[in-house]
């Protein structure tokens, strides 16, 4: 995986979008392959982008798709940042999956935006924009 390109896609749409972000991406163990944080990114921002990336690897989807089950009523209300890192469960957006010929790769974690649906955005943007390919 083209870790870093990938890096460098989401730090274009984030510059475009005026927003200081983190940006994380991991392999399709959950292992982290590259991060940057951006000028200006709040410090928490480093350990939410790493625990977004993993939770879409570890749930196998987009972590947006977890903001309904996050809302008063639903089966994760309440389970929202405590404590991240490398390994938590962020379910906020902003953890996209990467995917090569329908395979998943990796994942990449946007964090620090106004918004998890912009840390998306910047996200989902990013990892079809960079042609992604798997060592033989």
């Amino acid at each position: 995986m083209q870790a870093e390109a990938v890096v460098a896609a989401a730090r274009v749409g984030a510059d475009e979008r005026g927003v200081a972000v983190a940006f994380a991406v991991v392999d399709a163990g959950g292992n982290l392959v590259a991060f940057a944080r951006g000028d200006g990114a709040n410090l928490i921002t480093v350990d939410t982008a790493i625990g977004k990336a993993f939770t879409a690897i570890s749930i196998g989807a987009d972590s947006i798709n977890l903001t309904a089950a996050i809302q008063p009523g639903g089966p994760l209300f309440g389970t929202g940042l405590v404590l991240a890192g490398a390994r938590s469960f962020v379910p906020y957006g902003g953890g996209v999956l990467i995917r090569v010929d329908g395979r998943v790769v990796g994942a990449l974690g946007i964090a620090g935006a106004a918004s998890s649906e912009v840390d998306h955005e910047i996200a989902a943007a990013a990892a079809v924009q960079v042609p992604v390919r798997v060592a033989a």
